[in-house]
């Protein structure tokens, strides 16, 4: 079983950034591709961002494509989303997810964590 934990989530202004962890318990995840997902209030959950096993390849959502950047850390395993020039349509609950398999997509993930709130107030 793998645990993920998310923090870094916040109230930030538009135009602003924030860095967002996910860290991973109970194994390791190197081998183990990693996504970013999101849940705005009346929405259904979106995908945001992912990035393979070991890094070299990752993949964003169009509508982050170019503000958000995915990475990890495999030796504290932990991967990060650093979020920049913040809209306010980027308010959602972001959730880490884990995948058993180094291929990075953008679907059929096998572990969650419980979110973190980020509010980009206008």
């Amino acid at each position: 079983q793998v645990q993920l934990v998310e923090s870094g989530g916040g109230l930030v202004q538009a135009g602003g950034s924030l860095r967002l962890s996910c860290a991973a318990s109970g194994r390791t995840v190197s081998t183990y591709a990693m996504g970013w997902f999101r849940q705005a209030p009346g929405k259904e959950r979106e995908f945001v961002a992912t990035i393979s096993g070991s890094g070299g390849i990752t993949y964003y959502a169009d509508s982050v494509k170019g503000r958000f950047t995915i990475s990890r850390d495999n030796a504290k395993n932990t991967v990060f989303l650093q979020m920049n020039r913040l809209k306010p349509e980027d308010t959602a609950v972001y959730y880490c997810a884990a995948r058993r398999s180094a291929y990075a997509v953008e679907y059929d993930y096998d572990y969650w964590g419980a979110g973190t709130q980020v509010t980009v107030s206008s």
